[in-house]
């Protein structure tokens, strides 16, 4: 019987990395649903070449041109913000949650209520509402596994240990495109430096994240809220080759690793393929490779985003909503050209400092409407400081 598949965000890096990973499978899956915001030309090419059943274009422009290039087949079309129950009517085995930002978590939360086995790729979920998934995940049985490279290492170094096994939990990190670049210089770096990034093949936020490490600081808050150790245990190591993605170190004395090529399509090929016989590039081990691994410590006058791990938690529940809210507006705005590299971690600090602060971060957010309002008070306030 095909493996029913769908796949929130399918245009993007994460949702093509899946369709490629089925490609040379595709007999044994039967692609349910496909998504994208904007990206219409992509997500015609897909439906076609993959005989989707369903698709939908959030971008309501694009909708006639989606159903216009389809009409001849048997795929349906649905344009804006439509409940995925509302087109998914049946169980299905697989969902790949590859939505870039907030805007993924409700079409997360729906997948949660509908498919066997979610995989997750959007940290947003985790960072902004773990605790509503969390009740949702044990209402309708279904495993919630990560995508994010560091975050599956860790659930395969894991399994079965208990945090009074776990000594410490490091995640690597690449340092980007500007490791080697000196501090004076960071303030002038232009956008198409920031995308750059050396070893992964990335969407321009998540470069841009990359770039600055504000990715480490939410892969520490996701990681926290999935997995069941204390925040004190987390570790963040500069490790510019990407080929060592978590290192355990139990207290029994063993010292634990998961090494393999910087490509997405492995995490993801595990966890589409339970039997772990999947269709991958496989390559042999390098022993030149391995000797020119190496690590260093984070400098922190580079990277002073690794600071607000410890700030967010300190500051009330829902801190992590407001920083990844006030980020995705300053990578945005960076993007444009509309401020500086160096404003984006230096904006978001200056947020604890406001007025309100105090009232958005320590409240408990207990629905997604809540979350929203959390999560638009953010925007609007990073917006205005920008803006001045």
């Amino acid at each position: 019987m095909k493996k029913k598949i769908a796949i929130l965000g399918s245009t993007g890096s994460i949702g093509q990395s899946t369709l490629d990973v089925i490609k040379k499978d595709k007999k044994k899956f039967d692609i349910i649903f496909l998504s994208s915001n904007n990206n219409y030309k992509k997500l015609i090419l897909q439906a076609k070449k993959f005989k989707a059943r369903n698709v939908l274009i959030k971008n309501k422009k694009f909708y006639n041109k989606v159903k216009s290039s389809l009409k001849k087949s048997k795929t349906k079309v649905f344009c804006g913000d439509i409940p995925l129950h509302k087109i998914i009517r049946m169980k299905i085995d697989y969902t790949m949650s590859a939505i870039v930002g907030i805007a993924g978590l409700q079409p997360t939360i729906d997948a949660v209520k509908l498919s066997k086995i979610v995989a997750i790729a959007n940290k947003e979920s985790i960072i902004c509402g773990w605790h509503i998934l969390q009740n949702l995940i044990k209402r309708y049985k279904t495993q919630v596994v990560p995508v994010d490279s560091e975050h599956f290492s860790i659930m395969e170094l894991t399994k079965n240990a208990s945090n009074e096994e776990v000594e410490e939990i490091i995640i690597t990190a690449s340092g980007g495109p500007f490791l080697n670049t000196p501090i004076r210089k960071l303030k002038n770096k232009k956008p198409n430096e920031a995308i750059k990034h050396p070893r992964w093949k990335m969407g321009k936020k998540i470069s841009v994240d990359s770039a600055n490490l504000m990715n480490k600081v939410f892969e520490v808050i996701e990681a926290y809220k999935f997995f069941s150790f204390e925040l004190s245990k987390y570790k963040i190591m500069i490790h510019p080759q990407s080929y060592v993605h978590s290192i355990i170190r139990f207290k029994n004395g063993l010292v634990k690793m998961v090494l393999y090529n910087p490509d997405m399509k492995i995490p993801i090929s595990n966890t589409l393929y339970e039997n772990k016989k999947f269709l991958t590039n496989r390559s042999k081990v390098d022993v030149k490779r391995l000797n020119s691994l190496n690590f260093q410590k984070i400098n922190l006058k580079k990277f002073p985003s690794v600071k607000l791990i410890q700030k967010s938690f300190r500051s009330g529940f829902s801190t992590p909503i407001i920083i990844n809210a006030a980020n995705e507006v300053l990578v945005d705005l960076f993007l444009k050209g509309k401020i500086g590299f160096l404003d984006i971690v230096t904006t978001i600090n200056k947020i604890f400092y406001d007025k309100n602060f105090k009232k958005y971060a320590r409240s408990k957010a207990k629905s997604i409407k809540e979350i929203k309002t959390i999560d638009n008070w953010s925007r609007l306030k990073t917006t205005n400081m920008c803006v001045r």
